[in-house]
């Protein structure tokens, strides 16, 4: 492994960074936990793929640029260097997209990935139900085959952005005699089909970030399964994978938090109020920030090498989510009482939105799989302890 970049790497980053100056939005984007951000945002997405940017390590023929891991990481630096808008369609384009990549028929990937990675399909993720939660072994809602179709019922919930999405996939249990991680289909389901209905759930803020999706009876063509009936599990594992790796979470999306922390924390370091203490995790995060993005390039090293990280993301999640949360409370305890105000109040600090940052932050060890999971499995697969 080489820690320097080759010159068509550096050219590549000088590409990124015209680009972004050139075309980010000259006003900061509504929440897209808003209908009217959603829609921003949805544009904006459409800018970026019309520039082959949406989605760079795609092939070219399904939308992308055909860029390699080290080229996807200098992309994220520099996106987040730019303070460009936050990506809304995740859940499709990081998640539902590689999975497709893998296990979805040809057919499938012509149909969904051009337009997820154009934004024009938007994604909800359909993992949850009221009595599963993390266990998604538990799930109930049923998907029993009727000819070409599924007919579905059932309940998912806490959906990330199904209040305003198009789509949603999930798990749904195609043999009503099985159990656990038994019998299970992955399906994708339009979220306008006749007997879907959404109720949104507001999060912290007070937006409506998550939503309940009830299924009455809803029909979906068999062609909306991705892999086998009943071996739904297997695929949900890879997009879990995808979810706790690297592509979700990229150290980019840490690394500019952290450096405005440093900011931040140097703009009031001389206030005799200022905790001591607060110095020290300052650097910590820092250090984590920048430990996270070595290590990022060493996996993408081992990935381009054919080998496989596994189990090993579930480490990866448990380190971002817990950096998410350090770096954020760390600049509110630094801002005192002013950290409750959001960015566009009266009097509030920067522009920079700490406080939605750690509302949000708040999720991060709990969605994903919460990290008492992840610590079982780094426990019972990596360090082979005993149950």
């Amino acid at each position: 492994m080489q820690l320097k970049f080759t010159e068509k790497q550096q050219q590549f980053r000088q590409q990124v960074r015209t680009w972004l100056a050139e075309n980010k939005p000259k006003q900061r984007l509504k929440s897209y936990d808003t209908k009217e951000g959603f829609e921003q945002h949805r544009a904006w997405e459409k800018v970026l793929f019309d520039a082959r940017y949406s989605m760079v390590m795609w092939p070219e023929h399904l939308g992308g640029r055909g860029c390699d891991l080290i080229e996807w990481l200098i992309f994220e630096e520099e996106y987040y260097a730019a303070d460009a808008p936050m990506r809304v369609n995740q859940n499709g384009q990081l998640l539902l997209g590689p999975t497709l990549m893998e296990f979805g028929t040809q057919e499938q990937k012509q149909r969904f990935l051009p337009r997820m990675a154009a934004s024009e399909d938007m994604w909800a993720q359909g993992w949850s139900e009221p009595n599963a939660g993390s266990d998604m072994a538990a799930i109930r809602s049923k998907a029993i085959r009727d000819g070409d179709e599924y007919v579905i019922s059932g309940q998912k919930t806490w959906s990330t952005r199904a209040t305003f999405a198009d789509w949603t996939f999930g798990l749904f249990r195609s043999d009503p005699e099985s159990s656990r991680h038994h019998g299970l289909s992955y399906i994708m389901v339009p979220l306008d089909a006749p007997g879907v209905t959404i109720r949104p759930i507001k999060a912290l803020n007070g937006k409506d970030a998550f939503a309940e999706i009830f299924f009455d009876e809803v029909r979906v063509p068999v062609e909306n399964r991705i892999g086998d009936e009943g071996q739904g599990w297997k695929v949900a594992m890879a997009t879990a994978g995808f979810e706790r790796g690297l592509l979700l979470r990229s150290p980019a999306r840490f690394q500019q938090p952290a450096k405005k922390l440093v900011e931040l924390y140097k703009q009031h370091q001389q206030q005799g109020d200022l905790d001591p203490s607060i110095r020290n995790d300052v650097l910590e995060c820092w250090n984590l920030a920048q430990s996270y993005a070595l290590s990022a390039y060493y996996t993408v090293g081992r990935l381009q090498n054919g080998e496989q990280i596994g189990a090993e993301s579930s480490i990866n999640k448990v380190i971002w989510s817990e950096l998410d949360l350090k770096i954020h409370e760390t600049a509110m305890r630094i801002l005192g009482p002013r950290a409750e105000l959001l960015h566009d109040a009266p009097f509030a600090y920067s522009d920079h939105d700490w406080l939605e940052g750690f509302l949000f932050a708040q999720a991060g060890p709990i969605y994903a799989g919460t990290n008492e999971i992840q610590r079982n499995i780094i426990a019972e697969r990596l360090l082979n302890l005993p149950r």
